[in-house]
């Protein structure tokens, strides 16, 4: 945001004449680049005042219009994922809503910030300016709109009058952008968007912000510190400490005090670098079953209680912005000492604390840093030969697959995971450049999100790693048209295992000996004879190609990758892989 905003005495009152006018100049103010959209009935007023916006000059908000809510709100999800900053979604209606509620609940599970709006059908039947006038008008009116999101936004409003508009839309940025950060919901009546306005008044953008970060109750950090300076095997399990890049190096620094390993658990961000001799692997079932204390950073399933047994005497140190994830129903992890703050702020804290604690401890670390080593290196070499031993098989592998992705990426690389690319091949990734789906696990999330992050940094390799399964829930024509329109080209690598292995996975885990795997019958779980789905690339303007061998492999990914950087066209690596 510009400098002007923030101060309060400034007083820049800007002339408009509705609206949903002053809607895109309090959105421009807020720094809001891009407005993903998905017309309807609802949208006039908002095209009207983009097309004036665009006759006068002004380049943002961006409309991008985009053929499906869902792939829309991913879209607007990964431009924020990268960026911190959230951007504008609008979809029409609850029909729209309802399209885009997977993605909603995306976005909050992860916490990213986004301004989603929505039409709601005009409010009076005759007697204003934008009354309803068409059938659709009353079946797709609801008794509370927004209920149907109201479970997995962090807040949600009606706007009911012109008068309301700047309180509004302040505090729905203020409130989708505060720790913990997440979607909020906004719904815009036709009547109140055409409704006519004089004026905005751009002073109060900057007076609605909260940028501080959540600091540590410091007896908390003193009574942990304590507990892992007593540990002999104290462990460190985090999932999505990397959500902010500069949290990796406080996080490293805090292992290397205390000498103590670190499991990135069901890892949705690069947490820790993969190749730190303390780092030991993405299973937290050994690690925890073998520790005395647990240091638990943003970890909201650290580990499966039905499958991993801790023992009775671990201390368990749970730090996060949200230690109890109050968002969560169900979650019964237990908790000795919790620290309510930003890692950013309290890894530097109990950092200091514990050396405090260990500077005495010199040789006792030093073994212990080096049996974690010696496990590390074993790890390894383990990961490494699972890779090696499927380079020459008949069919591809995912280990191999996986290990060649990572050949190909780059210092500019930013690559997104929907499922089916392997932790533990993954050597080269960067703070800030990896990013996994969220838990809630709404497929078809990664192609849209793989785009907002191109739209957002254009000079950064996007390559998106999914399965088929993930990409048929993504909408894929409608994602490709977006990428090709707005000169968004990203690398796509596609997972083809014809069907959906975890459901296949699960069944056989809970039914070992039952009749769907004894007489491999697993209906609702295959997508075979599956689609040339490289051809829907080239339908769109993009490079498409098949691969079904593994020695094909390595320059199929590097003429895909060559097509995006030096053509700017978008490329799909249709890998046939070993059915489930």
């Amino acid at each position: 945001m510009a400098d002007e905003f923030r101060s309060p005495a400034h007083n820049r009152v800007v002339p408009v004449t509705n609206t949903a006018e002053g809607l895109l100049e309090l959105l421009r103010a807020h720094g809001v680049e891009c407005f993903f959209g998905v017309g309807g009935t609802d949208f006039p007023p908002l095209i009207e005042a983009f097309a004036k916006s665009a006759a006068q000059g002004r380049a943002t908000p961006r409309p991008i219009s985009v053929p499906h809510e869902f792939p829309a709100i991913s879209m607007a999800h990964g431009y924020a994922m990268v960026t911190g900053h959230p951007q504008a979604v609008m979809v029409h209606v609850t029909v729209g809503t309802l399209n885009a509620a997977s993605g909603v609940m995306n976005a909050c599970r992860l916490k990213v910030p986004l301004l989603f709006l929505a039409g709601r059908t005009p409010i009076t039947e005759e007697g204003a300016v934008g009354s309803r006038s068409i059938y659709i008008h009353w079946g797709q009116e609801s008794f509370d709109q927004g209920a149907l999101v109201r479970e997995h936004v962090k807040w949600d409003y009606e706007l009911r009058t012109p008068a309301q508009l700047e309180t509004v839309v302040n505090r729905a940025m203020a409130m989708a952008t505060a720790e913990p950060p997440g979607p909020v919901y906004l719904t815009l009546p036709r009547e109140v968007l055409m409704a006519p306005l004089a004026e905005v008044n751009l002073a109060s953008v900057g007076r609605c912000r909260v940028d501080s970060l959540v600091y540590p109750d410091p007896d908390r950090v003193a009574e942990a510190a304590q507990i892992l300076a007593a540990a002999e095997y104290p462990v460190i399990l985090t999932t999505s400490a990397g959500r902010h890049a500069e949290t990796v190096e406080p996080l490293v620094r805090l292992a290397e005090t205390g000498a103590m390993a670190v499991v990135e658990s069901f890892a949705k961000y690069m947490n820790f670098p993969r190749t730190h001799p303390l780092h030991l692997g993405f299973d937290p079932k050994p690690q925890v079953e073998r520790a005395d204390a647990l240091l638990l950073v943003e970890s909201e399933v650290p580990w499966y209680p039905s499958k991993t047994t801790l023992p009775q005497h671990t201390r368990v140190i749970h730090l996060a912005v949200d230690p109890l994830f109050t968002r969560i129903p169900i979650r019964g992890f237990p908790i000795d000492v919790p620290i309510a703050a930003d890692p950013r702020t309290a890894l530097p804290l109990l950092t200091g604390a514990l050396a405090a604690r260990v500077r005495a401890m010199g040789a006792r670390l030093e073994a212990r840093a080096a049996r974690i080593r010696r496990e590390h290196d074993e790890q390894r070499a383990s990961w490494k030969a699972a890779a090696r031993s499927q380079q020459h098989r008949a069919s591809i592998g995912f280990e191999w697959l996986s290990a060649c992705v990572d050949q190909v990426l780059g210092d500019d690389a930013i690559l997104i995971n929907e499922y089916d690319c392997l932790p533990q091949q993954l050597t080269k990734i960067r703070p800030g450049g990896f990013f996994m789906c969220s838990s809630a696990s709404g497929l078809g999330w990664g192609l849209g999100a793989a785009i907002g992050a191109k739209l957002a940094r254009p000079e950064k390799t996007v390559i998106a790693t999914l399965g088929d399964g993930s990409y048929n829930f993504s909408v894929p024509t409608a994602c490709h048209y977006v990428a090709q329109r707005e000169r968004a080209p990203i690398l796509v690598v596609l997972f083809d295992n014809r069907g959906w292995n975890a459901v296949k996975r699960e069944t056989r885990s809970l039914y070992p000996e039952g009749w769907a795997a004894r007489t491999q019958y697993f209906p609702f779980t295959e997508i075979d004879p599956a689609p040339a789905y490289h051809t829907l690339m080239e339908a769109c303007g993009g490079y498409g190609v098949r691969v079904e061998h593994p020695d094909e492999l390595p320059a199929a990914l590097e003429e895909a990758l060559r097509v995006v950087k030096e053509q700017e066209r978008q490329a799909l690596v249709h890998v046939v892989c070993e059915h489930i």
